[in-house]
């Protein structure tokens, strides 16, 4: 079936990035397959979070039917755009109905992205990982894809101004090597494995970013223990974030 509705969206947020003046630094994006299904799975640190992972899968032609919840999908605006990019509504009192709508497309080919933070990191750091995105892969036996966002949070996050004016904020994206599953692993061993290499890249997008942060005053977006005011994740944590 024709995709009406993605390449148009795609189009508008490049557009938007363009008028913004952001400094993008993407490395990796050959990882993501260029064909057969897969399983991207990324750290959460802002609303636009979902547009940045899609943009690494653009060099292979791949679109990404990302999970989100379900309460996006009753937005007046979001909505049918969300339904119209074919993306996976998640109703957490009823999360079956979602996990059988992802794994049937990772079963047909597709990509499906995932937060398994399943909420934004308000501390900037990687909280725990839900196990969802590992049993998936292994059920529709896909690799997972780890990747990691540094920057994002500086244009629109939880408990902070949007920042949408024309800023040049930089964007650090890394994608690293798929990950195999295994169904003799455990889950619980294979997202703590993902895990571990999605904070590797992290590290890797944090260390290349272009801001220096010794001596700002703007240090909100700045995990606490980089030096920056963001709350620790201890601290996040007894907030709900």
């Amino acid at each position: 079936m024709a995709e009406l509705v993605y390449p148009p969206v795609i189009g508008a947020a490049r557009t938007m990035f363009k008028a913004l003046d952001l400094r993008f630094d993407i490395k990796g994006t050959e990882h993501v397959p260029q064909q057969g299904g897969a399983v991207l799975v990324s750290n959460h640190i802002g609303y636009l979070d979902f547009v940045f992972c899609g943009l690494t899968a653009r060099p292979a032609k791949r679109l990404v039917r990302f999970m989100a919840k379900e309460s996006v999908f009753r937005h007046k605006v979001s909505g049918p755009l969300m339904r119209a990019m074919k993306h996976i509504p998640v109703d957490r009192a009823a999360g079956l109905d979602a996990y059988r709508h992802a794994l049937s497309a990772l079963r047909s080919g597709e990509v499906v992205g995932v937060f398994p933070e399943a909420t934004i990191s308000s501390s900037f750091t990687l909280k725990n990982f839900k196990s969802g995105a590992a049993r998936l892969a292994q059920e529709a036996g896909v690799p997972l894809v780890p990747m990691a966002l540094w920057g994002t949070q500086r244009l629109w996050t939880k408990g902070h101004k949007r920042d949408l004016g024309r800023s040049h904020i930089p964007v650090t994206i890394r994608v690293g090597e798929p990950v195999p599953t295994d169904p003799a692993e455990s889950a619980d061993s294979l997202t703590e494995r993902v895990r571990g290499r999605v904070q590797e890249l992290l590290e890797s997008a944090q260390r290349a970013y272009p801001v220096r942060t010794e001596g700002a005053h703007d240090t909100w977006w700045i995990p606490a223990h980089l030096g920056g005011t963001a709350p620790a994740p201890a601290e996040a944590g007894a907030a709900g974030c």
